[in-house]
């Protein structure tokens, strides 16, 4: 059984997913957790970043720091973590380098490769391994107290996979298409054994106490539509169906799931049937057509281009106007957040700024 929570003050995130009507349209961003805030260094310390994902303490410590700054602004936390906890889950060595970004030591090349037959073969405990991110969560939660949810995440199956063959990230995917156009069938079966291993770990995050869940499929967009009905779409249907059915199963409340495609404009009408309450809209969408072909099915999240911190106060003000017009007012269907994370070296002041100028333009 989940453990005992304050009753929730700010439910005003999960009324929004679900299509209710709310006083203003709740609001967190992408990566608000993170090196863009001087108090992040100063907790993160001297610690690698994978020690901190570890460190209960830690990650509930990042996770509330943007909730502390923005109080009465942010809607939601979300837990300060990683998606490629569950490659490393599997077995893979996952490094983070300063500066550069995640990288496998020893990536996953070909079927023929040995570990390929290993991490099909392996059987995963996912309470076990991850244990130390359900012990965040639940941490986390306590010290928030009932302030706003708390969001548990995962990455997606394809994006995990490119990860896992690329060996870290890439402008090229010259690895993760040789699976598409060569593997395509070995493919599938990984992509299948990432995807159980996902359900139980966010149905795991839900007992430890997230209210909200979300799956990043950061490289959807590297996909052809084609190929993204294939080696993506139905793995995300995999994982939104299963994973409520675990939950009824374990008498666990069965929490608005949002599923973030980044790039794959053109599948929006097919992901606004693939079974998540909130689709996730990266800065490339037109919020007002968007609406209209997502056409009340589901609640619509985002989708500032994150480079507007990097501009003029009257830009982040042009770039809110055209957000709210363009999503109907803000009161009903709509979670504002950035079209992906907080990219580096941003103003934490304009961040504030663009809370405020949603609050003025919306209430």
């Amino acid at each position: 059984m989940p453990p005992d929570f304050a009753p929730l003050k700010n439910d005003r995130i999960l009324r929004a997913a679900r299509g209710q009507t709310v006083d203003r349209p709740p609001m967190w961003v992408m990566r608000q957790a993170g090196r863009y805030l001087p108090e992040y260094h100063e907790a993160k310390g001297k610690n690698d970043f994978f020690a901190c994902c570890r460190s209960p303490e830690i990650a509930s410590t990042l996770t509330l720091q943007p909730i502390d700054r923005y109080d009465g602004f942010i809607d939601a936390a979300i837990i300060f973590s990683d998606i490629l906890v569950i490659p490393q889950a599997m077995g893979m060595e996952v490094l983070m380098v300063d500066g550069v970004g995640p990288r496998f030591p020893n990536p996953l090349r070909s079927p023929s490769d040995q570990q390929y037959a290993d991490l099909l073969a392996k059987e995963v405990d996912v309470k076990k391994e991850l244990d130390y991110v359900y012990k965040a969560i639940t941490l986390t939660r306590q010290k928030l107290d009932g302030r706003v949810p708390l969001i548990g995440f995962c990455g997606a199956p394809w994006t995990l996979l490119c990860y896992m063959v690329e060996g870290g990230g890439t402008k090229m995917f010259r690895e993760a298409k040789t699976w598409v156009f060569k593997y395509g069938e070995e493919g599938k079966k990984l992509l299948q054994k990432i995807s159980e291993i996902c359900v139980e770990y966010l149905v795991l995050q839900v007992e430890a106490g997230a209210q909200m869940l979300q799956v990043f499929d950061s490289w959807a967009g590297e996909l052809t539509p084609a190929s993204f009905e294939v080696m993506s779409l139905p793995y995300l249907r995999y994982i939104s169906k299963h994973t409520k059915e675990r939950l009824k199963e374990r008498g666990l409340d069965v929490v608005p799931m949002t599923v973030f495609a980044k790039g794959a404009w053109y599948a929006l009408d097919q992901l606004c049937e693939s079974g998540y309450e909130v689709v996730g809209l990266d800065w490339l969408h037109d919020p007002a057509q968007a609406v209209e072909i997502a056409n009340g099915r589901v609640t619509l999240q985002g989708n500032a281009d994150p480079g507007v911190l990097y501009g003029s106060d009257a830009s982040i003000t042009n770039v809110v106007e055209h957000m709210v017009q363009g999503f109907g007012g803000g009161k009903q269907r709509w979670i504002v957040n950035l079209g992906h994370g907080i990219t580096p070296g941003v103003d934490p002041e304009k961040l504030k700024l663009f809370f405020q100028e949603i609050v003025r333009h919306t209430t």
